[in-house]
């Protein structure tokens, strides 16, 4: 069975339901190895210029001996440049099997006075100081070089033009060195990366062990086992989830509870008028004379529609409950326009018990957000209650106002409801004695439970003009918005 439920599962998957969010395992693996993957180039580019700077410091020294040298064999006399070479230059800058020497002496001109021309010509600085060593990169025939320069003046001569000294290599023997110290540190990194991964994996799944003894613990319980689960006893990231899980789990436990007891009232309520009406079917059957049969048929009618009403309340209230219960499509609704159409149906009842029933609009466009259908309930059960329980020859006001809020009221001239039973007139089944009218009393609960869910207030007030009750309902203004589809806050 568990194995076709995951098969339907993958089957949803493939024809486009909603995706499975990441484990967070995966998430927590892949948040600790994406910006080490990340950093593993940089580190390459940032190991790569530490090893051109070592690689370039011996050699530098090198070049540095070679332009000393060079220089102590220059002599500048009347700016004229001389250049006493004890052996041949190029057995002095010796090229090995690696890279290629180059030499220059420069005059004051930029004459070449011996050397090599290819070397560039670089301007001397504002303050020469005779014994500074500068070093700069190059090119050479298209080959990258080192070159390390030196700037000589006339000692009889200060202020002249200085002689140039240069000495430059190709840089071979420092890439290939390079290149050795990245290898020598990149290599370790392949085996350390892939050795830290696998600690890593060992190490999330130890740290996610406990989550998975929670798993087992909450599988394991029964399902009418409703009881929380100790905070102390998992881990301390987690607590505030179990926290909101046994919130959950009480306030479900309640709702069990509150459907329990009515079930419990709704049978009750149902076997009184079902056992009457069957008692005036027994009379029915054993009557002969026409007119006593008739009443009879008359008494079965009636009861039958006040069984049919009560089976209409309870369908709305467990509709209206259920709504609370998942996502339930919402919509921006005018209010006035729910008022008008019920008002037009409830308009015959009213003129059978020649009321004075009218509605009273505000002229502006009320919106509301929320559900069409159950607004309607909620309008049509307070004009329906105003109309039953208004006497004869009374008057019933429907209107709609704004006040900060979206308002609501229905006006009435009946027998009005004793301030204390204001409250529990909204408790399911609960009837005012001496109404002289016959009910389920679940009217105002289903327009109390219709007016929480809609974040709406309902209450109960003296009729300020005399006799009778006003119903008044305060919703909070709509906002002009596309219609959506949210979750209806549970009352």
């Amino acid at each position: 069975m568990r194995r076709r439920r995951r098969k339907a599962e993958r089957g949803s998957a493939v024809r486009g339901g909603p995706s499975q969010p990441n484990s967070l395992f995966g998430e927590i693996l892949d948040w600790m190895l994406a910006p080490l993957l990340f950093l593993w180039p940089i580190s390459i580019i940032v190991t790569h210029s530490v090893a051109d700077n070592i690689a370039n410091q011996p050699y530098d020294l090198a070049l540095a001996d070679s332009v000393r040298a060079l220089a102590r064999l220059v002599s500048v006399e009347s700016g004229q440049v001389r250049v006493d070479f004890p052996a041949p230059p190029r057995a002095l800058f010796r090229s090995d099997q690696d890279d290629t020497v180059y030499y220059q002496v420069a005059d004051a001109d930029g004459t070449v006075v011996t050397g090599d021309e290819q070397i560039g010509r670089v301007v001397p600085p504002v303050d020469v100081f005779p014994e500074q060593i500068l070093f700069r990169d190059d090119f050479i025939q298209g080959e990258q070089v080192r070159v390390a320069y030196q700037f000589l003046r006339d000692p009889a001569e200060r202020n002249g033009e200085p002689v140039l000294v240069q000495v430059a290599e190709t840089r071979n023997k420092r890439s290939d060195l390079a290149s050795r110290v990245v290898t020598g540190v990149l290599l370790p990194q392949f085996a350390i990366i892939p050795l830290a991964v696998i600690l890593v994996w060992v190490g999330l799944t130890r740290g996610i062990m406990p989550l998975n003894k929670l798993q087992s613990r909450i599988r394991r319980r029964r399902p009418t086992d409703l009881s929380p689960i100790e905070p102390a006893s998992v881990p301390e990231e987690v607590r505030p989830l179990i926290v909101s899980f046994n919130d959950m789990m009480a306030r479900l436990e309640e709702n069990l509870q509150a459907q329990q007891r009515f079930i419990a009232d709704a049978a009750h309520q149902m076997r009184t008028p079902l056992t009457g009406l069957k008692m005036q079917t027994e009379l029915a059957l054993q009557e002969v004379d026409p007119e006593l049969l008739r009443q009879s048929l008359q008494h079965i009618a009636d009861s039958t529609d006040r069984a049919g009403h009560l089976i209409n309340q309870l369908l709305s209230l467990a509709r209206a409950e259920a709504s609370s219960e998942k996502v339930y499509a919402v919509e921006q609704v005018d209010l006035e326009a729910i008022v008008r159409e019920v008002a037009q149906e409830l308009f015959p009842r009213a003129l059978i018990k020649d009321i004075d029933f009218g509605v009273e609009y505000s002229g502006h466009l009320l919106i509301v957000v929320g559900n069409a259908v159950l607004l309607r309930e909620l309008v049509k059960n307070l004009i329906d209650n105003a109309i039953k329980y208004t006497p004869r020859g009374g008057s019933v006001t429907a209107r709609t106002r704004v006040a900060g809020a979206i308002i609501l009221e229905v006006e009435d001239t009946g027998v009005g409801v004793p301030e204390a039973d204001r409250e529990r007139v909204f408790e399911r089944f609960y009837r005012v004695l001496g109404s002289g009218e016959d009910g389920s009393g679940l009217g105002l609960p289903i327009v109390r439970e219709i007016a929480d869910l809609h974040r709406a207030t309902v209450s109960l007030n003296p009729n300020p003009a005399g006799q009778g009750t006003i119903a008044q309902v305060l919703f909070p203004r709509g906002h002009p918005t596309a219609p959506t589809h949210v979750a209806l806050p549970l009352s």
